[in-house]
């Protein structure tokens, strides 16, 4: 037993066993999410322990041979071990507590290095010649490496995209069709989870041969993602006017991952045949979300396309070849004309004109329909016009001079507003802001004008309703008012105790 003991704690064991204890402790208590790690490299320890026990049972029966090759293997791996803690301390607890983020593939070349330096050490101790050694594995270096040079490409073009942060965890790439986000990169090859959940796995020299676009990369100062969308509208319209409402439109609206810094751009990218074609350009938060955001773009653009009576345009090669006559047509009108006269009877303001009357309005109502955040009104805007929501809901806010917004009502469907701008040609009180998609008609002055002349008592039932509405901008106006005054005199007088406390020289 004296002998076992002897030959299995030799000089080295207590530094051994020491440094193993500490390493340990210091990963187990900063390295949570690498503890399943530390498991492994301390069961290899314990196996090679294990061998090196075994070896001390041999040297005890003075089986020497035998004990001294079992003892140098453990002593070997041991070190292996040993090395594998040393670089998980330093790269994954001490480096990050510098804040200083070392590439993974860095950490794997160090501690690879270090298992090659130990490995000749312990060859040398063992009595291998080492300069030999080195001459004949040159030669079977060579010829592996020509036999793996595709392999020792993925290798090195792996450490070349860390070295040079070209490419990092966390970046969204775009490579041919491929796009996605870059989840690892590792010796041989980089993976890319797409939209669609595929971790597609890219071999890295593929990487290093071709190009790939890096998208929103933050280290330049790059603020998102540019979008296009493509739209066409015939020749009739102005381009001007197409331009200047669809950047109104989307700049306008509330879209979730649009950002409003670039603001939307929109321009006549040529002309095509029958139509001009425009291109709406937009910048995209975060590139997960592409075509749920490029979807709610494009329906605030056709809604704004409707509202404005244009139509998109159909390839010339479309032909038309239903002959609509004066009864279809007829029809189709009979068909709208009683969907604005059924919208018009559920309306409380007009509920007291006749059934001609009802009709005549109906003839003069406008479709204008609204996406979900889309300004329908702008306060401080001048406009005659009214507004019959058919179906969706719509939120009123006061906008205060210093750039905030109060909620002032909400607009169920069946709601009239822009009374004020039709009756008395004020400029807009407050801004409507779609909550939903909604529809809505429109009515201007010309078609309201035989209505209100023939029915004085429709404009003083209104004028109740537009004197509620002024008198809450009013009170929510003073109010404002109040809180700046509050807030100047607060700032008032501690500037002066700030002064006192300068000029006394007081902490």
């Amino acid at each position: 037993m004296n002998e076992m003991i002897a030959a299995l704690w030799r000089d080295e064991t207590p530094y051994v066993f020491g440094f193993a204890v500490f390493m340990g402790a210091v990963l187990y208590r900063f390295l949570a999410n690498g503890r399943v790690t530390l498991k492994h490299t301390l069961l290899f320890f314990a196996f090679w322990l294990l061998l090196d026990v075994v070896a001390a049972i041999f040297a005890a029966r003075y089986e020497v041979t035998i004990a001294t090759a079992l003892h140098q293997a453990a002593l070997l791996g041991l070190g292996l071990v040993l090395i594998r803690l040393s670089g998980l301390v330093v790269f994954r607890v001490l480096l990050p507590a510098l804040r200083v983020q070392a590439p993974r593939i860095l950490e794997d070349i160090v501690v690879i290095g270090g298992y090659v330096l130990w490995v000749l050490v312990r060859l040398s101790y063992a009595g291998v010649e080492l300069s030999s050694l080195v001459a004949t594995s040159a030669v079977i270096t060579a010829v592996l490496a020509f036999a793996m040079q595709d392999t020792l490409g993925n290798i090195l073009g792996g450490l070349a995209l860390q070295l040079d942060n070209s490419l990092e965890i966390g970046d969204w790439v775009k490579m041919d069709d491929l796009s996605g986000k870059v989840v690892e990169i590792q010796w041989r090859y980089t993976a890319i989870l797409t939209r669609n959940g595929e971790k597609v796995v890219v071999p890295n020299s593929q990487l290093m041969k071709g190009k790939f676009s890096v998208i929103a990369d933050r280290d330049v100062g790059v603020a998102g993602w540019r979008r296009w969308i493509w739209f066409n509208i015939d020749y009739s319209v102005n381009p001007s006017l197409v331009i200047a409402a669809a950047e109104r439109a989307v700049a306008d609206a509330e879209i979730a991952n649009v950002a409003h810094d670039p603001a939307p751009s929109c321009v006549a990218m040529e002309f095509a045949a029958g139509s001009v074609r425009y291109a709406l350009r937009y910048w995209l938060i975060d590139p997960r979300d592409d075509d749920p955001t490029d979807s709610a773009v494009r329906t605030h653009l056709l809604a704004t396309v409707q509202r404005n009576g244009w139509r998109m345009a159909l390839p010339d090669q479309v032909m038309h070849l239903v002959q609509e006559g004066d009864a279809h047509r007829e029809l189709v009108w009979q068909r709208e004309l009683n969907r604005r006269l059924q919208a018009l009877s559920g309306i409380e303001l007009f509920s007291a004109l006749d059934e001609n009357e009802r009709h005549k309005m109906a003839e003069h109502l406008v479709h204008a329909p609204f996406a979900k955040g889309g300004v329908i009104t702008r306060q401080g805007a001048v406009a005659h016009w009214l507004y019959i929501i058919v179906s969706g809901e719509a939120d009123v806010f006061w906008e205060a001079p210093d750039g905030g917004r109060r909620l002032l009502t909400h607009l169920p469907h069946g709601s009239v507003f822009g009374e004020m701008g039709l009756m008395t040609g004020a400029a807009r009180a407050a801004t409507v802001m779609a909550s939903t998609d909604i529809e809505c008609y429109r009515l201007d002055k010309t078609g309201f004008e035989d209505i209100i002349r023939a029915r004085p008592e429709l404009a003083e039932s209104m004028s109740h309703t537009l004197a509620q509405r002024l008198l809450q901008i009013e009170e929510m106006q003073s109010e404002y008012r109040k809180e700046r005054s509050d807030s100047e005199r607060a700032a008032h007088r501690a500037a002066i105790v700030q002064r006192i406390r300068d000029f006394f020289g007081l902490k």
